[in-house]
Formats: structure tokens, sequence, C-alpha cells
């Protein structure tokens, strides 16, 4: 069994998960616009949807990173988690902390703690939640 985070965006899905992809070192397995859905589920998902991403899947190593853009009439800013990375490499996870809170807001700078060498948490600039943790 295999759990992953499914993250939405506020139409900015294909930009956020192309940013991951670079920052995290993974591959983009899937990307698919609404308009690549059968007519009745364009439908249901109305006019706001067009050009925006249905669903993306980023692979990094062996764990998965799914995402979309939300209808507008359903988007809810995150709240309530934190996607959690765990990097054994301090300078690794430094630059990741660095990379992902670029543009957004630091909740707890990165650095050593008494359970890790490094630990910083973040909200990037699409509004993700994100804790490097470097044990």
């Amino acid at each position: 069994m295999q759990v992953a985070p499914y993250l939405f965006f506020n139409g900015k899905c294909e930009e956020a998960i192309t940013h991951y992809a670079k920052i995290l070192g993974g591959e983009i397995e899937a990307m698919m616009r609404a308009e690549d859905a059968p007519a009745d589920a364009q439908a249901h998902m109305g006019d706001g949807m067009k050009g925006k991403i249905m669903h993306a899947c980023l692979k990094v190593g062996d764990f998965r990173i799914m995402a979309s853009d939300s209808p507008p009439q359903y988007f809810n800013k995150p709240q309530g988690f934190d996607v959690s990375i765990h990097i054994d490499d301090f300078a690794k996870a430094e630059k990741t902390f660095a990379a992902l809170s670029e543009g957004g807001s630091v909740n707890m700078p990165f650095g050593k703690t008494f359970w890790a060498k490094g630990f910083g948490g973040c909200v990037d600039k699409f509004g993700t939640p994100w804790m490097v943790n470097c044990a």
C-alpha cells in the first residue's frame, strides 16, 4: 500500500507541479488537461476548468504527489496538513527548503532542532504547506 498526497490548486497546478519536479528531482508521469476528459465530465467541471489541469502525477523516488486544479467554485485554501519531506543530506535538505520557501512564507526557519540536524516549515508561493526534515 502507498499513501500519496493529492494537492489542489486554484489554477496554478501545471506551474506548481513543474516547480516541484525541478526542486525535488522528480518526473512528471501524467499531466491531463480538462479538455482531455469525456464531454460529460467536462460539463460537470464547468467552464472555469478550460485550459486547467484535471490530474497530474509527480514521481519522486518511490513516492508520488498527485495534483489538479480545482474547479473555482470548489477550491479551498490548504489547511490542517503539511507535505513532509525527509532528506538525509543536510546541504540538500537546506537547499530544498530554500527553494520551496522562495516567494512564499516561512513558519519555522530551517535550522538545528533537538530532534534533527535540520528542520524547517514553510508555505510555498502556491499555498502548499511543507516541512523539510533532516534527521
